[in-house]
């Protein structure tokens, strides 16, 4: 997250409707390494699109990934999804990485903030 908990332009995008992109993936064996750099990558990449809130990934017991990414308006994710860099890797990841994914991407209509989630 940008500027963490406490920056009021943080904060902000949580007032209006957010933009989320739901990840879910499995990858093939043995790309764990090469994979984790160009997720490195792709993460700094977004990290840098004005109107990035924040991504958070997760990895489940039974192997399935699941990243949540989150932009303030159809702009900023548009950006990133048509980003050249991302575009490349997501080739890659279809021809190296994934033996399946699922992306939905979706306007929030309702965002409830309680706590710091930076603690």
């Amino acid at each position: 997250m940008r500027g963490g908990f406490a920056n009021a332009g943080w904060l902000r995008y949580l007032w209006c409707m957010t933009i989320v992109t739901v990840f879910r993936s499995r990858l093939r064996e043995g790309v764990e390494s090469e994979f984790q750099l160009a997720d490195a990558e792709m993460s700094r990449i977004a990290a840098s699109i004005e109107g990035f809130i924040d991504q958070k990934s997760y990895v489940a017991v039974d192997g399935e990934r699941v990243t949540i990414v989150r932009f303030a308006d159809k702009e900023s994710h548009r950006t990133w999804a048509e980003h050249p860099e991302h575009l490349a890797v997501q080739r890659r990841g279809r021809e190296v990485f994934y033996s399946w994914y699922d992306i939905s991407v979706g306007e929030a209509s309702y965002v409830h903030l309680f706590g710091d989630p930076d603690v």
